[in-house]
C-alpha cells in the first residue's frame, strides 16, 4: 500500500494526514513534503491514524523531520497514533521524544499552548560510531542508542568514519551493508578496527519492524559483553 498524504492548514498549524505504510522507498515522499511545507510553515501535525506499518527507516525519517521542524523554530507533533506504532515508539524508547496526542484538535491546541522543549541530556555512556549510507537509518540508530545510554556518533561513508574512528576511539562501531571506499581507505579502516569491535547490520535491517530492529540490535550489543574484537568483513 503506497503512502498517501493529505494536507490542510488550521490557523498557523499544518496537518498532514498520512495513509498507508511509512517504509523504505516511501520515507522520502513524506520527508520532502514536510520539508517543502517548512519553507513557509513551521508547526506540523502528522495524523498517523491510517498508518498500518512503520519500519526502522520510517522511524528514523520521523526523527529527521522532528529535527528539521525544530531547526525551523517550529515543532512536529503526532496524533491518532495507531497502537502498533505506539508500541514501536515505546519499545524503542522514542515515545518521550515525540509529542503525541489523541486527536488533531488536541495537537493543534498544544501548539497554541506550547512549552519550551527541555534540553536533551548530554550522553555519558560508551561511545558508539554508526556508519550507514541511509540518513534515516542513522537517525534511527542515533535515537535508539542514545536513549539506551550510549554516546552516538554517525557518518555515511568510510573515509570520514576513519577520521572519526581515529579521533574518538569509540567502544563499538556499527556498520551498515554495502559500504565501499578506495582500497587504501578500506585497508586503513580495517586496521583501525583492530582495537574496536564491529557489529555489522544486515541488508534487511532498514526494513525490519522498528521495535524488532531495536530489540535485536541492543541484544547483539549486550551479547558482545566486554565488547571484544570482531572485525569488519568487507
Amino acid at each position: 500500500m503506497p503512502l498517501s498524504l493529505n494536507t490542510r492548514g488550521v490557523g498557523e498549524v499544518t496537518i498532514v494526514r498520512c495513509s498507508g505504510r511509512i517504509v523504505t522507498g516511501e520515507t522520502e515522499v513524506l520527508y520532502r513534503h514536510v520539508r517543502e511545507l517548512l519553507l513557509d510553515r513551521s508547526d506540523i501535525v502528522l495524523h498517523l491514524g491510517e498508518i498500518v506499518f512503520i519500519d526502522s527507516s520510517g522511524l528514523g525519517m520521523l526523527v529527521r523531520l522532528l529535527s528539521s521542524t525544530r531547526s525551523a523554530r517550529g515543532d512536529l507533533k503526532l496524533c491518532q497514533v495507531p497502537e502498533g506504532v505506539r508500541k514501536v515508539l515505546k519499545m524503542t524508547n522514542l515515545i518521550t521524544l515525540f509529542d503525541t496526542h489523541e486527536s488533531e484538535e488536541e495537537a493543534v491546541l498544544a501548539f497554541y499552548q506550547r512549552k519550551i522543549t527541555p534540553a536533551r541530556p548530554v550522553p555519558t555512556g560508551l561511545a558508539v560510531l554508526c556508519i550507514d549510507q541511509s540518513a534515516d537509518v542513522l537517525a534511527y540508530l542515533r535515537e535508539v542508542l542514545s536513549r539506551a545510554g550510549y554516546n552516538v556518533l554517525t557518518n555515511n561513508n568510510l573515509r570520514d568514519s576513519l577520521i572519526l574512528l581515529r579521533a574518538t576511539r569509540p567502544a563499538l562501531t556499527i556498520m551498515g551493508p554495502n559500504l565501499k571506499a578506495a582500497p587504501g581507505t578500506e585497508q586503513a579502516f580495517r586496521a583501525a578496527c583492530v582495537a574496536c569491535p564491529v557489529l555489522e547490520l544486515g541488508d534487511e535491517f532498514s526494513t525490519l519492524e522498528a521495535s524488532q530492529a531495536a530489540s535485536d540490535l541492543l541484544e547483539k550489543i549486550r551479547a558482545l559483553g566486554s565488547l571484544g574484537p570482531p572485525r569488519p568483513s568487507f
